[in-house]
């Protein structure tokens, strides 16, 4: 039997609407293996509030399995995959490195030397948690192709259509909106250096519109913006809420699209040229922009995170991204 460490601690998913932090023992690191003492972790609000509120449909839990997941839906499940820390052992190169890691939240752990990116030095770790997040945006975008000159709505100022704003702004000649039903968004959006607009207020006639809200309202205005021959780029992760939406009207006279985007694969646009790897290491390379701090909206600390879930699943505590922190971790968490 490999020996093991303790005194280390993840936060799980008891059951639906249920968190603790609990004891978890690590194996030690083999030759192709890195120990990683945890520095920051980011809380994907969207996809955890469904996976803590016990969303995750049947039929979708292989395909919504994180990389390092333990238990299953609905619980008791270890889920997440925004996590930033040092490598304390592995590898020569990689010892004393701030890196990356698809995994959930948790004081320190031991994964292949592979499962790890090296974080650039001008990149701190509370703004390296979006790593993941930019990634979705960059195989979003390379799904969309948009063009030079565009007219662009991102339907939806959470995390992801946030960095799917950035991004687009990044591009020659395009016009980018982003649009929310909050107006303290528009503070964000003006940080992100696009427009700001009221889905009432959005301007029409766009060639492509990003979708991120996770709403029916938010889908059905989506392609009400879209010009003829436009269309909508699906990112939302509905779960096993219901979806309506009114395909009369222009939907086939003016010939509009639904195309769905999702990061569990490469973009088939870049799937022959492109790894994983090669996307995240892209997305760690654009967080270079301070712009992104715009999105990092609170931080608690690890051991509070029992108390901080629940109030982010249900809106109480408003957040883009909650980073969770880990420094002076006390070792007498609850089990």
């Amino acid at each position: 039997m490999s020996p093991t460490r303790s005194g280390e601690h993840a936060f799980w998913v008891r059951s639906p609407g249920e968190g603790a932090i609990l004891p978890v023992e690590l194996p030690e690191p083999g030759p192709d293996e890195v120990l990683v003492r945890t520095l920051r972790s980011g809380i994907s609000r969207g996809t955890e509030a469904l996976v803590f509120r016990g969303g995750v449909p049947p039929e979708q839990h292989a395909i919504m399995r994180a990389p390092f997941q333990d238990g299953e839906f609905p619980g008791p499940v270890k889920y997440g995959y925004l996590s930033v820390g040092t490598v304390e052992r592995g590898p020569a190169a990689l010892v004393g490195r701030t890196v990356f890691c698809l995994y959930p939240h948790q004081t320190a752990y031991v994964v292949p030397a592979a499962a790890v990116t090296v974080v650039p030095d001008d990149v701190p770790p509370s703004r390296a948690v979006l790593a993941g997040t930019v990634e979705t945006a960059v195989n979003a975008l390379w799904d969309a192709a948009p063009l030079l000159g565009d007219r662009i709505a991102v339907v939806g100022a959470g995390m992801v259509g946030c960095c799917v704003a950035r991004l687009l702004r990044g591009f020659p000649a395009v016009q980018v909106t982003l649009v929310d039903v909050d107006p303290g968004r528009a503070a964000v959006a003006a940080a992100l250096g696009v427009d700001f607009a009221s889905p009432e207020a959005a301007p029409g006639g766009c060639d492509l519109v990003v979708h991120t809200s996770a709403t029916s309202a938010g889908l059905q205005r989506s392609l009400e913006l879209l010009a003829p021959e436009g269309t909508v780029l699906e990112m939302s992760w509905f779960g096993d809420r219901e979806v309506r939406v009114s395909l009369g009207g222009a939907f086939h006279s003016q010939r509009l699209g639904i195309r769905a985007s999702q990061v569990g694969t490469v973009s088939p646009r870049r799937g022959g040229s492109r790894t994983f790897a090669d996307r995240l290491a892209l997305a760690l390379d654009l967080l270079r922009d301070p712009a992104f701090d715009a999105l990092v909206t609170g931080a608690s600390r690890f051991e509070d995170l029992p108390e901080v879930m629940p109030r982010l699943a249900d809106g109480t505590l408003p957040a883009l991204c909650h980073t969770i922190t880990y420094d002076g971790m006390e070792t007498t968490c609850s089990a």
